[in-house]
């Protein structure tokens, strides 16, 4: 108890500095960003207030980028269709400061992730608007996948970015005691990142944070459908890395179309891209070109699966909102829905019952639980999913009510969806609708409920509800996807140390977590002396050219004497490799006699 006595009072001593030091804020600096021509407050200029009307077929692509609001059709504003000479030069100012700020010290990028951290939430209202008025999501969606989910990037990356970032030490194995080993990470040079416009500030900020700590310069290529909120917030994160004097054009935002994706895809060291499939194949196509590494997030259709021995109340309520995360201005949340047999009846009585209180309208012009769908055209294809459903014999147990929408909104919303008596041949359960439908099946033991969940392009999610924990687990455990909740929904991306991403259609290569952040490194090994210059390497004198008669034999020797698995058989190898050390040693001498007795 003597030797255990001072430790524990030095452990509680240590436990009270550090509570005391918690107590002191840290000095970061605020900074100012200028967001008057952002901030709907009814001063706009006609010029930019009227009403945008699309052309049927989606975006046409021009050297323009129109940007408007989806839930009220207002105008926004446009922004250049790049060429690719543009994005070369964004690229190459980006490469000539990163030459800069790969030389930076872990302690300036820690007080650029601070001052961004108090910016956000010291401005969380404005962040959200601005997210809001460009997707159509509501102030409470933006909140939950764009501030709390960057906020707890940040978080991480302060407290475990550079320990994962430092050299490694690794185990030098059985020949090479004598060395040691170590993993070393440097920055890439130049991060491209072609994301979507379902979360324009967290899909900007999240390769933005990863690569810019870890030493890179980046060049982002936001969504047509969400350049005017991406082009403000890189107003933020220019602010910020001002503050703390690094070089300028760091970090850029371009915006155009397939052609602008394209020229950047060609131009940086690595490619990060959040999308569709089709799209994916294509910049895997275009990145082969110039053996530029790439991470793909390509979507998913995740299996929601309900076991019978769940609180069916609290349960139905986690669905619905997975499947709104899965609206048109949202995330690929959860597409499909098994539910045992046992308490199906009971669970889509009480999903029916969450989705007749859920309303749709413009996200800032009422308390609505919905907004409007962000890509112009989406609501009709996600009709076509209902239509082919119903045409196969899927009914809709209920739909939701819409809001005061206005006669000029009426083709960007689209109320959820419950549909039964859906199988596997219809397209809402094999294609991604990134929509507010909520597919559900009966199945009747667990090895039903794997095999339907498998039976998918996709493989990015997955979330297993069970009374009993250990049967969850096995049931996700089986399940073909790269990331899994066990008795939740989208735990896994607000746990930033964890990666994220998927296998099959939703693509491979993870961001986020440790592998995320060394994704945006050059990994480097290295072997060194250990005991330099006592102790190196020396190449035995059977092994030396011109090489012995029984070099082979020596060699073969050696292997076992070093890897062989019974300990007998290995010192009866460690005796021959010291005889033919031996016997070399004496011909060697042997040698040196006959040459000195030559030339003399």
């Amino acid at each position: 108890m003597a030797f255990w006595w001072p430790l524990i009072v030095l452990g509680v001593a240590y436990l009270i500095c550090r509570c005391l030091l918690m107590l002191i804020p840290p000095n970061v600096p605020s900074i100012d960003v200028d967001a008057s021509d952002v901030m709907d407050d009814g001063s706009q200029t006609k010029e930019n207030s009227y009403i945008y009307i699309p052309r049927k077929g989606g975006v046409p692509q021009s050297d323009k980028v129109r940007c408007y609001e989806p839930a009220t059709m207002k105008y926004l504003g446009h922004f250049p269709a790049l060429t690719p000479d543009e994005v070369k030069e964004h690229v190459e100012q980006a490469r000539k400061a990163q030459k800069i700020w790969g030389k930076s010290t872990f302690r300036q990028r820690r007080q650029f992730l601070r001052i961004l951290l108090k910016y956000i939430i010291e401005h969380q209202e404005l962040i959200c608007e601005v997210s809001s008025r460009d997707t159509g999501k509501t102030m409470i969606d933006a909140s939950l996948g764009e501030i709390m989910t960057t906020c707890e990037k940040i978080t991480w990356l302060l407290a475990k970015g550079e320990r994962w970032l430092k050299p490694e030490y690794r185990c030098t194995g059985r020949s090479m005691l004598h060395k040691r080993a170590r993993v070393e990470f440097y920055p890439l040079g130049v991060i491209g990142a072609i994301v979507s416009w379902n979360y324009p500030f967290h899909n900007i900020l999240n390769p933005i944070l990863a690569a810019v700590f870890s030493g890179n310069g980046v060049v982002i290529k936001v969504s047509e459908h969400a350049s005017w909120s991406g082009c403000f917030y890189l107003r933020i994160i220019r602010t910020a890395l001002a503050a703390v004097g690094a070089p300028d054009n760091l970090v850029h935002v371009i915006t155009g179309f397939a052609e602008t994706g394209q020229a950047l895809v060609s131009s940086v060291d690595k490619v990060i891209f959040v999308g569709s499939p089709g799209v994916g194949k294509m910049i895997m196509r275009n990145a082969a070109e110039t053996l530029v590494p790439v991470t793909l997030e390509l979507g998913g259709k995740d299996a929601f699966i309900v076991c019978e021995d769940v609180d069916v109340s609290h349960v139905a309520n986690i669905a619905v909102r997975a499947a709104l995360q899965s609206s048109g201005q949202n995330c690929a949340g959860a597409e499909r829905f098994y539910v045992h047999k046992d308490i199906y009846s009971a669970f889509l009585a009480q999903i029916v019952k969450i989705v007749k209180s859920i309303s749709v309208g413009p996200p800032l012009a009422g308390k609505y639980d919905m907004g409007a769908i962000c890509m112009q055209g989406h609501a009709e294809k996600l009709q076509s999913l209902v239509n082919d459903a119903l045409d196969k014999g899927a009914k809709i147990a209920v739909r939701g009510s819409f809001g005061n929408l206005g006669e000029d909104a009426v083709d960007q919303f689209f109320p959820p969806t419950v549909l039964t008596e859906v199988n596997h041949t219809m397209r809402i359960m094999q294609e991604e609708a990134f929509g507010p439908i909520l597919p559900i099946m009966k199945f009747s033991s667990d090895e039903e409920a794997v095999n339907l969940a498998n039976d998918s392009n996709y493989g990015l999610g997955c979330a297993v509800f069970s009374g009993n924990q250990r049967r969850a687990r096995e049931i996700a455990s089986q399940l073909h996807c790269g990331v899994a909740a066990i008795n939740d929904f989208a735990s896994t991306y607000m746990c930033q140390s964890l990666p994220f991403g998927g296998v099959k259609h939703s693509g491979f290569g993870r961001f986020a977590g440790v592998e995320g952040l060394r994704a945006c490194c050059l990994v480097k090994s290295v072997v060194e002396d250990r005991w330099w210059p006592f102790v190196k390497t020396i190449i035995p004198p059977p092994l030396r050219y011109p090489v012995a008669d029984n070099a082979f034999q020596f060699q073969e020797s050696l292997v076992e004497a070093l890897y062989g698995l019974n300990i007998w058989d290995r010192l009866h190898a460690v005796i021959n490799v010291v005889k033919f050390l031996s016997d070399s040693n004496s011909a060697n001498a042997r040698n040196m006699r006959r040459h000195r007795y030559r030339t003399s």
